[in-house]
């Protein structure tokens, strides 16, 4: 780990009691992308800022770029870059960040996307103008592609209208986690991630409802790279469709146990366990699909599992018996999707 030596004064309890924050910015093999979003952090006009710049052990030259990226840097921002030994996911990777970090509010940022320079000034000042009580702050975006070229405004679900558990539940909201901004203290209360979930958005926002709540500033600052986790998948073969759906089952249960493992430390153990027992029913019977072995011991499963869906009692035989029906299908897609 490479480190920049602290200007004097950073601690949280300087520069007139303006609080220390921090930059959580995460890559993984976006060694052509890393740099832009590296210039974006350290372009930032607020202080006192702490930038932690992490690696998830790419197997490309993303951390090269990296130590490149820093190497002359000599502003006034305290900035350290990282990587990881081994692959660790993003929860897992945000974690440990999270776990490291020194500042009162801490910003996601993804490898592949910019933060405007005024992105942490604008949030922090919202967050002190409300008397640091929301433990979640998310901005718009503005949509921008492979080359950079600037599109249309992203304007996520607003989150200043879900005050409690039940808002939540009655509807999830869409979210873009590299626009957010956590409370130290949520981690504090709830720990770190467990590994394993597709992504931290959820998580994070489900904890932040239940605690001292979450808001949306209507501000785009966040340049968002389409073509990352969202982005349209054109598989090259049928075993990589199914092993994506192996992934996402892999995710689901992992998401699910977090939500449980938050609403326990939140009190609301009991109400999560109705809620998520649907969902729970679908993963564990998509995980018992993929393990089963052979045809017989797949259609006994199908028979017994009365509380999931036809539908995805049908797709799962599918994709675990006759697979290769899938072939044309992706092609298809593949030749002709746009």
């Amino acid at each position: 780990m490479s480190t920049a030596p602290s200007p004097a004064g950073t601690d949280a309890t300087t520069h007139d009691e303006r609080p220390l924050v921090s930059i959580l910015l995460i890559a993984y093999n976006q060694e052509r992308l890393i740099a832009d979003a590296v210039r974006g952090a350290l372009a930032q006009t607020w202080q006192p800022l702490e930038i932690i710049v992490s690696d998830d052990a790419s197997t490309d030259g993303t951390y090269a770029a990296i130590e490149a990226a820093l190497r002359d840097y000599r502003g006034p921002h305290r900035v350290s870059a990282r990587r990881n030994e081994q692959n660790e996911g993003i929860t897992a990777h945000l974690s440990r960040l999270a776990g490291l970090a020194r500042g009162e509010l801490l910003f996601v940022a993804a490898g592949d996307d910019v933060s405007a320079p005024e992105r942490c000034g604008r949030v922090v000042e919202y967050w002190l103008a409300h008397e640091k009580r929301f433990d979640l702050i998310a901005t718009d975006l503005v949509d921008i592609d492979d080359t950079g070229r600037v599109h249309e405004r992203i304007a996520p679900d607003g989150l200043d209208a879900y005050r409690s558990f039940d808002d939540w539940v009655a509807r999830r909201p869409h979210l873009i986690g590299a626009a957010h901004a956590w409370s130290k203290r949520l981690f504090e209360r709830f720990g770190p991630m467990l590994p394993g979930a597709m992504a931290e958005d959820q998580i994070m926002t489900f904890r932040a409802i239940v605690s001292g709540g979450a808001s949306s500033l209507r501000e785009p600052l966040v340049r968002y790279r389409r073509g990352g986790l969202s982005r349209k998948r054109r598989y090259r073969s049928v075993d990589e469709f199914v092993a994506h759906k192996r992934r996402s089952n892999l995710f689901g249960l992992a998401e699910v146990r977090q939500l449980q493992h938050d609403a326990d430390i939140a009190g609301l153990g009991e109400r999560m366990r109705a809620v998520l027992a649907p969902k729970l029913a679908r993963e564990a019977f998509i995980e018992r699909m993929f393990a089963a072995e052979g045809v017989g011991a797949r259609v006994a499963l199908i028979a017994r599992s009365r509380d999931v869906p036809a539908g995805l009692k049908l797709r799962m035989f599918l994709y675990t018996t006759c697979s290769p029906i899938y072939a044309p299908l992706l092609w298809a897609k593949r030749t002709f999707g746009k």
